[in-house]
């Protein structure tokens, strides 16, 4: 049982729908600011993305490496059997339907990306070097 003089935060779950976290109370309007402002952001931003998609991506690699090998391995001592016609028509009916909600729900999300990209030339172009870079290390 809590107690009732025990501190606590309130959030306000308005300020977030409208925006206001902390990132943009730190840094403001980033595609209003310098060019360089925005290529050390996007740099920053894009390293780390750039080093965690590493990291997580080895792991993640290994991860369904071996289980493709033990599904091998088990259809081939004859522990399971796998019906790879239907396995082939259900991704094909689950792309479909993917695509089709996708379009549903965000019809103009590629030129969203676009006109996001044409505005912040220097965030992108730094995040972009700053992703490469962080896969590098």
């Amino acid at each position: 049982m809590a107690d009732e003089n025990e501190p606590f935060e309130v959030l306000d779950v308005e300020a977030i729908r409208r925006g206001n976290t902390w990132i943009q109370k730190m840094l403001g309007d980033i595609s209003k600011q310098s060019a360089a402002k925005q290529v050390v952001i996007g740099g920053a931003s894009g390293w780390v993305s750039g080093y965690l998609f590493v990291k997580v991506g080895k792991i993640a690699a290994m991860t369904l490496g071996t289980t493709i090998l033990l599904v091998q391995i088990a259809q081939y001592k004859g522990y399971i059997q796998i019906n790879w016609k239907k396995v082939q028509k259900e991704m094909n009916m689950a792309k479909k339907q993917m695509s089709k909600e996708i379009s549903k729900k965000y019809p103009h999300y590629s030129e969203n990306i676009q006109t996001f990209f044409k505005q912040n030339v220097f965030l992108a172009t730094g995040f972009a070097g700053g992703f490469l870079v962080g896969m590098a290390f």
